[in-house]
């Protein structure tokens, strides 16, 4: 009876260290991000003329004068959220309404649903595209999957989606990736192109790699970019303009 008892607090301990152990180790996972560069931050300090930067409960807004769409982008996993106001702040120039959600712990997979609300928020806008890069892009897919009616198109960066979004109307989409990217999963990129519209239309940024899609430094794994993230960052806004135009 003694030597059952004892086993059971044996057991409990075990498990006990075993739970302690894993969350210490998720604890560390989600607060080691990759942080916004100092240049990022002067996007987010000191926009253009004619933008509008400000937090709004759990978004960064990149207001210009004029918005002719608006965008909700979700970030990249584990990268912090103002890596991503190069990208967004030169949009913004262009006139895109630029509505970043920002993510627990920097996952997207904690928030897939962000975009929930925000078009209601801003009825002067009417065309609104939703989209991110990497985790971020693949989480939007879903929501976008969720409420293909509500969104113009879907950009992805850096991203695949894991649902067909081939049922019509289908979601009009764009996807962009660069040509040095040692991060994302070319096998899944290529599988996962199937749940895509058939029309979905491909941007390949010749030189660019995984982590120039915001300005946050080297990522591991990725591979060696032959141009600048200034240049990646202005090449997407292009291709993102172009699609936006159509």
């Amino acid at each position: 009876m003694k030597n059952k008892k004892t086993r059971k607090i044996i057991i409990g301990a075990i498990i006990a260290v075993i739970v302690v152990a894993i969350v210490c180790k998720c604890f560390s996972f989600v607060n080691n991000y990759y942080m916004a560069t100092d240049e990022a931050w002067t996007f987010m300090n000191e926009p253009a003329e004619g933008v509008k930067v400000e937090r709004v409960d759990n978004t960064i807004l990149f207001e210009p004068e004029n918005p002719v769409a608006g965008f909700i982008f979700y970030p990249g996993g584990l990268v912090e959220t103002e890596a991503y106001a190069p990208l967004m702040e030169q949009l913004a120039e262009q006139g895109i309404f630029g509505v970043i959600v920002e993510m627990p712990h920097y996952l997207a997979m904690f928030d897939a649903n962000g975009a929930r609300g925000i078009q209601a928020k801003y009825p002067e806008i009417d065309k609104w595209y939703i989209g991110g890069h990497s985790l971020g892009g693949a989480m939007a897919s879903l929501y976008a999957d969720r409420h293909q009616s509500e969104y113009e198109g879907l950009i992805l960066l850096a991203a695949y989606s894991t649902k067909d979004l081939t049922d019509e109307p289908a979601v009009h989409t764009l996807s962009i990736r660069g040509s040095e990217d040692g991060v994302l999963n070319m096998e899944k990129y290529e599988e996962c192109k199937k749940n895509l519209p058939s029309d979905f239309e491909e941007v390949v940024i010749d030189g660019g790699c995984h982590a120039f899609f915001g300005d946050y430094g080297a990522q591991s794994g990725d591979g060696t970019p032959t141009i600048s993230v200034q240049e990646q960052t202005t090449d997407t806004v292009e291709a993102i303009m172009e699609f936006v135009e159509k």
